[in-house]
């Protein structure tokens, strides 16, 4: 039996500490529980061949994605179409219908009704306000679901998804399912603490940010 090879590298720039691990290994769909594309219910997706890959960054607390923020900006300043999208930040004029652009190719979309505004006390007991905040994050997961079928970007980064889904505003196997039949050339980047282990599998990079 051919054993796996798995690269670990690490990293070290100045105080943090960044570790790369990655896999040229496909993940076994029979091993995961996919929603059925298939079903009348649902789209009726066309299968595409892609080049780019899955990459999940992790991180023990919020707001350690910075670099990524870096990264696109010159993605974009290289002439890269890039969509950053940004589930639990936002506010004021933000939203689908009000997108920054950047560098000229990087547009950058935030939550109409940011979770961060509240503390999470102030939301469950606000079931109005909670209720505004998961209608936000899902237009903006339904407006993701497009863009990654679309084949119209280059990279895609959707930052703190993972929180959205440990909320159960998006469904865990409504993203595998949009990851699976994506059409886009180039990586799709997924943030978040909380990673569920389906989504792990599917990664063909995970990188770890350590403080």
């Amino acid at each position: 039996m051919q054993c796996e090879q798995i690269k670990i590298i690490l990293h070290v720039e100045k105080k943090s500490k960044i570790m790369v691990i990655s896999s040229s290994n496909s993940y076994s769909k029979n091993n995961l529980d996919f929603v059925d594309i298939s079903s009348p219910k649902k789209t009726n997706f066309r299968r595409f061949t892609q080049n780019g890959q899955i990459q999940i960054y992790q991180s023990s607390y919020r707001g350690s994605y910075s670099s990524i923020i870096s990264d696109s900006l010159r993605n974009a300043a290289l002439g890269r179409k890039v969509l950053l999208v940004q589930f639990m930040k936002g506010g004021v004029k933000q939203g689908i219908a009000n997108p920054v652009k950047l560098c000229g190719n990087l547009k950058w979309v935030r939550s109409l009704h940011s979770f961060d505004q509240y503390n999470s006390e102030e939301i469950e007991s606000n079931k109005i306000l909670k209720k505004s905040i998961q209608k936000s994050i899902h237009e903006l997961w339904e407006f993701c679901k497009k863009e990654l079928l679309s084949g119209e970007n280059d990279q895609i980064i959707l930052d703190e998804i993972f929180l959205a889904i440990e909320m159960n505003i998006i469904d865990k196997d409504d993203l595998i399912s949009t990851l699976e039949n994506r059409f886009i050339s180039g990586d799709v980047i997924l943030t978040g603490t909380a990673i569920p282990k389906d989504l792990l599998l599917m990664a063909n990079q995970i990188t770890e940010l350590r403080s």
